[in-house]
């Protein structure tokens, strides 16, 4: 038998603390990771005039750059006081501004080539131990940009390496130091840092939230448009069922003396279109609401546009109707879902358009029918309804459903249009006719 062996809370923390170095500074180094410009839509950014804005985006570059051009200037400087133009100079002055420009690029290598160019500056430089001048700005750069740039455990694991290179140069230097300002400068720098990338990260969290939740709410918002559809096209379903049902049961008392293989077939359809109506039935259960209750009139037609019209006029919204073509009954399903698109229509108008004037039309045609709900601006002193947007969805979804096309949007004026158009084959006319 095998017996494991924990690890003290001691130990599995060191672990974790070693594996979280080996992940933020040790893997991946030389990666290739070029600063992308800031994004437009920054709080700052979006308030600067346009002319400004392309050349805002670039502002964390040319800090940078600003920052290294300095020390270099500095650091030649202070080098050529001491000594010519040379090696000292490349060293205590090009080294550092350029390991401070590795930063918009490879960010985790230039970390580690300004800890292991330390050395050799403190002993080449003549001013300042370990860091001059110069290289104690651009190293302080590398710290920042570094961390701005990984995440805050990663600041945490380079301001204890920095000072762990700092207090060893320390004890074998000449005694003097700016290693504790260095510590503490570093320090106040990279908290900085750190707070605002938690706040950055945890805007990041609430922007991905809210995103799922609109996702989520308008996936909502369509199971409930489709379920409303089910339900309310369950009348229209059930009807037929229950013709065919009857039609199926009266069939042989209308021939005289009918064959017993006639009866059977006649029966058989009655019993499958009983079994179809309940099955029906059953569904409706599934997707009915625990509020819903079932309509006790029959669902409307295009027959009750007239009088869905004088309701809304009663409201205030002046309405105008025009119907175009040879007016014919179509199927029950194209009626009622012709009429709940009028009736939303009117309704969004109502909402997001108070005041306004609306016309609706209504075409006829060859191959099935045509609607078109347009409204003018807004007028008055009412404010318009913001509304949840469930309308234009529930509309789409009828349209899909009927293999239609629709169009909505803004009008020239200001106004809102609604375009739909229900294919109806000659077949289906029939069958709405004989309904």
């Amino acid at each position: 038998m095998t017996e494991t062996k924990t690890q003290s809370p001691e130990r599995q923390a060191a672990t974790a603390a070693i594996d979280s170095l080996r992940q933020d500074l040790l893997h991946n180094v030389f990666d290739y990771r070029p600063l992308g410009p800031l994004g437009t839509d920054g709080p700052v950014i979006r308030r600067l005039p346009k002319p400004f804005r392309k050349g805002a985006v670039w502002f964390p570059h040319a800090v940078v750059g600003m920052v290294a051009l300095i020390s270099l200037l500095e650091g030649v400087f202070i080098a050529n006081t001491y000594s010519p133009f040379g090696v000292t100079t490349l060293i205590t002055a090009f080294l550092p501004a350029a390991t401070l420009m590795m930063t918009l690029i490879r960010p985790v290598l230039a970390f580690w080539v300004s800890i292991v160019s330390t050395p050799v500056v403190a002993v080449v430089g003549s001013d300042g131990w370990p860091w001059p001048p110069a290289a104690f700005a651009c190293h302080l750069g590398v710290l920042i940009v570094v961390a701005a740039r990984t995440r805050p455990r990663t600041a945490a694991w380079m301001w204890l390496i920095t000072l762990s290179v700092g207090s060893l140069l320390w004890n074998i230097g000449p005694g003097f130091t700016n290693t504790a300002p260095m510590a503490v400068v570093s320090a106040f720098g990279l908290l900085f840092v750190a707070l605002l990338q938690v706040r950055r990260e945890g805007q990041r969290e609430v922007t991905v939230q809210r995103t799922v939740t609109a996702v989520e709410r308008d996936r909502r918002t369509l199971l409930e448009e489709r379920t409303t559809i089910a339900r309310e096209l369950h009348d229209v379903v059930a009807h037929h069922m229950s013709v065919v049902a009857i039609q199926a049961e009266a069939a042989p008392y209308r021939v005289e003396n009918p064959p017993p293989e006639l009866e059977q077939a006649f029966a058989t359809i009655r019993e499958n279109a009983v079994a179809a109506l309940t099955e029906l039935r059953r569904v409706l259960g599934v997707v009915r609401a625990e509020d819903y209750e079932a309509p006790d009139a029959p669902q409307p037609t295009l027959a009750e546009i007239g009088r869905l019209l004088d309701n809304v006029r009663e409201t205030g919204l002046e309405t105008e109707k025009t119907v175009t073509g040879a007016v014919r009954v179509l199927p029950q399903g194209v009626e009622l879902s012709a009429y709940r698109i009028v009736q939303e229509a009117l309704s969004n108008t109502l909402r997001h358009a108070p005041g306004a004037t609306a016309k609706v039309e209504i075409g006829y045609v060859l191959g099935g029918l045509g609607l078109r709900v347009v409204n003018g601006p807004a007028r008055g002193l009412v404010k318009p309804s913001p509304g949840a947007g469930h309308g234009i969805t529930g509309m789409r979804e009828r349209v899909a459903m009927l293999n239609g096309e629709m169009t909505a949007g803004a009008t020239g004026d200001g106004g809102y249009e609604v375009a739909v158009f229900l294919p109806v084959t000659a077949e289906r006319v029939e069958a709405g006719e004989g309904a």
